[in-house]
C-alpha cells in the first residue's frame, strides 16, 4: 500500500489498495478536519486496511499540526481504541 493523498478538490483522503481505493471523506475548517465517512472496498474489508487508512489520516494531521472531528463511527472508534490519537481530537 502507498501512502495516503489529500485530494482536495474532493474532499477525502485517499488510500491505493489492490483493485481500488479506500478513503475518508472530510471537512475542513480552520485548525480543524471533520472526518464524516471512510470507505474501504467491499471485496477487501475485513483485512486491516480500514486501520491503516485511519492510522495515516490521524499521523497526516498530526504532522499538519491540526485537530479531528470525527463524525464516522469507525473512525471515532478507531481513535478511541488508539490512546495515541486521543491529543488530536478538537474538543
Amino acid at each position: 500500500m502507498n501512502s495516503i493523498r489529500d485530494n482536495k478538490e474532493a474532499g477525502r483522503y485517499e488510500y491505493d489498495v489492490e483493485g481500488g481505493i479506500a478513503f475518508a471523506n472530510y471537512h475542513m475548517s480552520p485548525g480543524v478536519v471533520t472526518v464524516n465517512y471512510t470507505e474501504v472496498p467491499r471485496a477487501l474489508r475485513g483485512r486491516g486496511i480500514g486501520a491503516k487508512l485511519s492510522s495515516a489520516v490521524l499521523n497526516h494531521i498530526r504532522v499538519e499540526g491540526l485537530k479531528v472531528i470525527p463524525r464516522c463511527g469507525y473512525f471515532a472508534g478507531f481513535i478511541r481504541d488508539h490512546p495515541e490519537y486521543h491529543d488530536l481530537v478538537a474538543r
